[in-house]
């Protein structure tokens, strides 16, 4: 019979067994172990990749103007050695020349612009409208960043595309005219964002720079209860390695500009360094919530981020063989959406107006310092280039580096390999430069010859796993072979599309 206090009694006494359903409390307490582990996976990648991005913007500041004064210099001496090869400069030497003038045009430019007057400009708008302002600004500053790597690389190879090909395109000037404008516009753009960032540094109660900072918490609703696939993680996080690295730079051209508007007195740059300090926390906390529960939702275990980073690693270590198709900072602009033209022209600007040159000792301090960053970048090169080939070591992804190699037979008449090189350098900007090197097709019969590299990035874009398995079902090393792939052929093309909410 039913009673209250047998109830009760019940109630007090009944036991449960967890061992009956063992599968499911191991996965919740691998759900845990996975959170854990994020933080230092995600901020292993973030490390890796951050030091990719400052190799590319070094570069710009330390290798390219040597790499346009020697291409320079063979353009002056080439009547000396005479037309031995039908071009008259090399295409890396082209496309080196092109981004040095599209450097010293922007510059120039950037002289019309009154940072002063732009700073005044915003400090007057109200607090909720300099917010809107600053979201407005990173939405652009993303679709900036899809389209610019677009038309800088349609400038690149209209200028270096062969002659005896039939050319279907408006010319090599307009393209230049659009690249110098992209540069320049992309370059206001960030200055607006640097300007509104050091208002809010600058504000009395700190309430715009406390907006600002919310602004990143809201990321997570947008971006924690989306799906997500292995591939769209990775694009998720090159485009947040990317934003941290514009973030510190946008942080030194505030901490510059102040500390110029109080006579360089360090004190003052103990007042800046809290807030500082904050901004870059709250930026890593947001990415660390973020990608623990993005991988906790869609069940992705931690070690994805060790793949991501061997796949970067392996866009290095591909760019220094000598078929390479491409430059290492362009592959860096395709694959993470971080172009350092403008960013470069805006610290230039910023640097040689708050900063005054006189005297032989203050030109000797420039020396020696850009001495100093050509020495940090070679540091910076050797030590990437190390770990690179470490990680595509442990990875085993090396003998994707040498199919190129291998297909290329001795018995090959000449002519095969240049109309198979210009085939390949007609491959659509959409594809990843290094995804041009590795690409193989997974299944060649052995009888055949080695065909043109091709690559089908789109379709892993767009196809689900269960599809992808069922394409590699072959074998398990086919499956191995076949993720790895994917992620190498994810390039920045659609990240704004995926990051906009």
């Amino acid at each position: 019979d039913l009673s209250l206090l047998r109830f009760i009694s019940a109630e007090l006494t009944r036991g449960y067994f967890l061992e009956h359903n063992e599968a499911k409390y191991t996965e919740r307490r691998e759900r845990v172990y996975t959170c854990m582990r994020i933080p230092k996976e995600l901020e292993k990648l973030m490390f890796f990749g951050i030091f990719l991005c400052l190799d590319a913007f070094l570069y710009v500041f330390t290798l390219l103007p040597l790499r346009v004064f020697l291409a320079m210099f063979r353009f002056i001496t080439l009547p000396c050695y005479g037309l031995r090869d039908r071009r008259l400069l090399q295409p890396a030497q082209v496309c080196d020349i092109l981004k040095g003038v599209i450097l010293v045009i922007c510059y120039f430019m950037m002289h019309y612009v009154d940072y002063s007057m732009m700073y005044h400009l915003i400090r007057g708008q109200s607090v909720i409208k300099l917010y809107i302002i600053y979201n407005m600004l990173e939405v652009a500053d993303r679709l900036f960043s899809s389209f610019g790597q677009d038309i800088l690389d349609a400038l690149y190879w209209t200028a270096t595309e062969p002659k005896e090909r039939k050319r279907a395109h408006i010319g090599v000037i307009p393209h230049f005219f659009m690249a110098v404008l992209y540069v320049f516009l992309h370059a206001i753009l960030i200055m607006v964002q640097a300007t509104t960032l050091n208002v809010a540094f600058n504000s009395h109660n700190k309430s715009l720079l406390t907006i600002m900072m919310s602004n990143n918490f809201v990321e997570i609703k947008g971006s924690v209860f989306k799906k997500f696939e292995k591939n769209n993680l990775f694009q998720m996080s090159n485009s947040d390695i990317k934003e941290r690295f514009t973030n510190y730079v946008l942080l030194l051209i505030v901490c510059l500009r102040n500390m110029e508007q109080f006579s360089w007195n360090p004190d003052h740059l103990w007042v800046l360094f809290p807030d500082v300090c904050m901004v870059v926390a709250s930026e890593i906390a947001v990415d660390i919530v973020k990608h623990a529960f993005i991988t906790k939702f869609n069940d992705i275990t931690a070690d994805v981020y060790s793949e991501y980073r061997a796949s970067l690693a392996f866009d290095l270590v591909s760019s220094r063989q000598k078929n390479a198709y491409t430059d290492y900072s362009d592959s860096v602009s395709r694959r993470m959406g971080f172009i350092p033209l403008p960013l470069a022209v805006l610290l230039i600007r910023v640097v040689t107006s708050s900063i005054k040159v006189q005297g032989v000792l203050a030109y000797v301090c420039v020396v020696l310092f850009y001495c100093g960053l050509i020495s940090l970048k070679v540091l910076n090169s050797i030590v990437l280039l190390g770990k690179s080939c470490q990680y595509v070591k442990e990875a085993k992804m090396e003998e994707k580096l040498f199919n190129p190699v291998l297909t290329a037979t001795p018995g090959k008449p000449a002519g095969k390999q240049q109309s198979m090189f210009k085939s390949t350098q007609g491959i659509s900007t959409d594809e990843n430069g290094s995804a041009s090197v590795t690409n193989q097709p997974v299944h060649q019969k052995e009888n055949t010859p080695s065909l043109l590299v091709t690559s089908n990035s789109d379709q892993f874009l767009t196809t689900p796993d269960g599809e992808e398995k069922d394409i590699s079902q072959d074998s398990s090393e086919l499956k191995h072979r076949s993720s790895k792939k994917d992620l190498l052929e994810i390039d920045r093309f659609t990240i704004c599309g995926n990051r906009i909410d």
